[in-house]
């Protein structure tokens, strides 16, 4: 007798299949058009995200081939191994670009930062620190910061020093900065609406000297130079060519440098015949006229 089989409990399984499959093919198409969307918001052709998650994978793969060489005790031939796989993925010094370098000449950065033009650098070699240290000894550079933009650049911004006076020495000027680090020789015509300072130790007190003018700010515009006396106190040069002595230390020179321009507002000292201002012996101020005797004129005004 022939036995007839039910099909009833496949069909159900053949169905409830069918819909899972559905689902998996909805959710697919659903997730497939999401990535998509997201793609296309993003400012990268397809070509660009290849490269730039080949350069994520390869830098981990180097990552994690010199952490591996390092807990294995090898850390020169893993270096070695490391920098030839960088070079031959690309990943090598090619180019050096500069920012911030305005006044200072362009070709000194990249010769500190470029040793030898001719060899490529592998990435894992380029010491950052070294070649930061390197920068900080050059006259203009007050502070640099360097990194590496991979596959091939090495980028550095510059902090420059800038420029505030000129430092007169035995045999040249010197252009320096308020902190009076020399940056570079200057000549007479490009020093000539700058201010000249001189004498021992003069660049080391520069600052001192800011604050001494600044106690007096109708004066500074007169003021052409300054020479520093003894290593102990300031005489001012003045555009008319007159000479003002100031006392030592910070206090008196400032109250002194106040009290000769009240003078000069009442008396117009500046201009006139006196060569020489003495305020070192307060409260008097001593005038020398050439082929005269001294003049002697109070603080106050009164002779």
């Amino acid at each position: 007798m022939a036995q007839i089989k039910r099909s009833g409990k496949g069909v159900r399984r053949a169905a409830k299949a069918n819909s899972r499959a559905k689902t998996a093919r909805r959710a697919k198409a659903k997730t497939s058009g999401f990535f998509d969307g997201a793609m296309a918001l993003l400012p990268f052709t397809e070509e660009q995200l290849h490269r730039i998650f080949l350069a994520i994978i390869l830098g981990g793969a180097v990552a994690l081939a010199w952490f591996i060489a390092s807990l294995a005790g090898i850390p020169a031939m893993a270096q070695a191994q490391v920098a030839g796989l960088a070079s031959d993925a690309g990943f090598e010094v090619r180019r050096v670009r500069v920012s911030g370098a305005n006044r200072m000449n362009d070709q000194k950065v990249y010769d500190t930062v470029w040793k030898e033009r001719n060899a490529a650098t592998p990435m894992p070699l380029v010491d950052l620190h070294e070649i930061r240290t390197r920068l900080l000894a050059l006259s203009w550079v007050k502070d640099a910061r360097v990194s590496t933009q991979l596959p091939q650049t090495i980028a550095i911004d510059i902090v420059e020093r800038v420029p505030h006076a000129v430092l007169k020495r035995p045999d040249r000027l010197m252009l320096i900065d308020a902190e009076g680090v020399e940056l570079e020789p200057i000549s007479e015509q490009a020093a000539a609406n700058m201010l000249v300072i001189s004498g021992a130790g003069a660049s080391r007190v520069v600052g001192g000297l800011d604050r001494l003018m600044a106690a007096a700010p109708a004066l500074q515009p007169q003021i052409k130079g300054a020479e520093w006396v003894g290593n102990r106190r300031w005489n001012l040069l003045f555009k008319s060519g007159q000479v003002l002595a100031l006392p030592q230390g910070a206090d008196a020179s400032a109250k002194a440098l106040v009290s000769f321009a009240r003078l000069d507002g009442q008396n117009r000292l500046l201009g006139g015949k006196v060569a020489t201002f003495d305020m070192r012996a307060p409260p008097r101020v001593y005038m020398r006229i050439p082929g005269r005797a001294d003049k002697v004129l109070n603080q106050d005004g009164s002779k």
